[in-house]
């Protein structure tokens, strides 16, 4: 959330994001807003001063009519005023956050910028074959039961595949913890505040399933919940930064989705996640370190996997509302014939942590919003695409790299 005081001051700044970012917003019917709830607080106000002084007075029937009058006025205004808060908060929470400067402007992923790419893609002297093909060939997935059981984009992952998949959870989540990430297993239902604090809400609650309960939805991310885990606290400037790794299940509906990825584990409705979040000072210098430490570690469990990959500068049209800055790490698929987005990576500043009340105590004893940083370590089966695809062999058997090998207990899946 941006603070009403900037909006205002930086209007034209603002409105400019919000369209580069692809949304709209009434600046003209927040400032006006704005402008009631001043008057309206300063005529609170007074005639709360007026209610103290009345009741100083010797009780007389004029008394009492100038009491009876003063709160009938301040009823109606301090209803007024809740109604012009309402709407004023509203239209503030569609407010985007200002890109930073290095941030290309562009409508979508056509304005994203390429800022390197490791590993060289692979060189098959056989017919390759798509993670699909590869996977039923070992027996280790079935998507047509899974869609009988489970819906549309409904699977099964099966014997040494399923091993796959858990061990790969395992083993990001051992090697973040060895860098100084605290490990959290975080719940996936959460409450609408944790989905509006991050930002989910109100732009993609069409993603998000929704419960039976009041008030209880199913988490597409661990940053939710783990960004939300300090919400309405205070921390002190020695606890930061705080760096925690989080595993969850995640599920999306993806409806705007439709007719895309159909085929295949690349756009499913549930997966396996693991996500780095960082709670920093409110210093963007030093944000941007944590981000690219962030980005480093990703890019580690890619080398690591030997699965070439390519790192992206979004632009403004490609990058989600609450991010000032954000890189996407994209693997290469051979059946695709391309790289696929396998890790995204924010800087979001004091966005989230406002909307969530997250402060600290500076060297001053001065309260401010942390800063917060989020990135996906790993996701299953997404992963699962660019790891079988890049490490299948001539057999039909597919091999697993090395750092991987203590946490399947196999080295290779043979072909059955």
């Amino acid at each position: 959330m941006l603070p009403l005081d900037y909006i205002l001051e930086n209007k034209k700044l603002v409105t400019e994001a919000a369209k580069n970012k692809n949304r709209e917003i009434d600046i003209e019917k927040i400032e006006q807003l704005a402008g009631q709830k001043k008057q309206l607080s300063q005529e609170i106000q007074k005639l709360r001063e007026d209610r103290n002084k009345i009741s100083k007075q010797t009780l007389s029937d004029e008394s009492k009519k100038q009491g009876r009058d003063v709160k009938e006025a301040l009823s109606k205004k301090e209803s007024s005023l809740t109604q012009i808060e309402a709407e004023l908060n509203k239209l503030l929470s569609h407010v985007p956050n200002v890109p930073l400067p290095e941030v290309p402007v562009g409508p979508d992923h056509s304005g994203n910028i390429e800022i390197r790419k490791w590993g060289e893609l692979k060189k098959f002297d056989f017919t390759p074959k798509s993670h699909i093909e590869l996977m039923e060939s070992v027996d280790g997935v079935d998507t047509t039961r899974g869609s009988k059981v489970s819906g549309f984009r409904g699977y099964f992952l099966k014997n040494q595949v399923a091993l796959l998949h858990m061990a790969l959870m395992q083993w990001v989540l051992q090697k973040l913890i060895l860098k100084g990430y605290t490990p959290f297993i975080a719940p996936t239902i959460v409450k609408g505040f944790a989905l509006f604090g991050t930002g989910q809400f109100p732009w993609g609650e069409q993603e998000v399933y929704k419960l039976n309960d009041e008030d209880a939805y199913l988490a597409g991310t661990a940053e939710v919940p783990i960004t939300s885990y300090f919400s309405g606290e205070t921390l002190t400037k020695a606890e930061l930064p705080k760096k925690m790794v989080a595993f969850s299940p995640c599920f999306r509906r993806e409806v705007g989705s439709y007719g895309k990825d159909t085929k295949g584990l690349y756009r499913v409705h549930e997966f396996w996640k693991i996500e780095q979040v960082i709670l920093s000072e409110n210093n963007i210098e030093e944000a941007k370190k944590m981000h690219e430490e962030l980005q480093a570690n990703c890019e580690e469990i890619l080398q690591e996997l030997d699965i070439p990959y390519r790192v992206l500068l979004m632009c403004t049209g490609d990058m989600g509302e609450p991010q000032l800055k954000k890189y996407d790490t994209e693997s290469f698929m051979p059946s695709r014939g391309d790289y696929g987005e396998t890790m995204s990576n924010s800087i979001m500043g004091d966005f989230q942590t406002r909307r969530l009340n997250i402060k600290y105590k500076n060297e001053k004893n001065e309260s401010q919003y942390c800063y917060s940083l989020n990135n996906t370590a790993i996701a299953s089966p997404r992963i699962l695409i660019a790891l079988v695809e890049n490490h299948q062999q001539k057999d039909g058997s597919i091999s697993i790299p090395k750092a991987l090998q203590t946490y399947t207990g196999f080295d290779k899946i043979e072909a059955k």
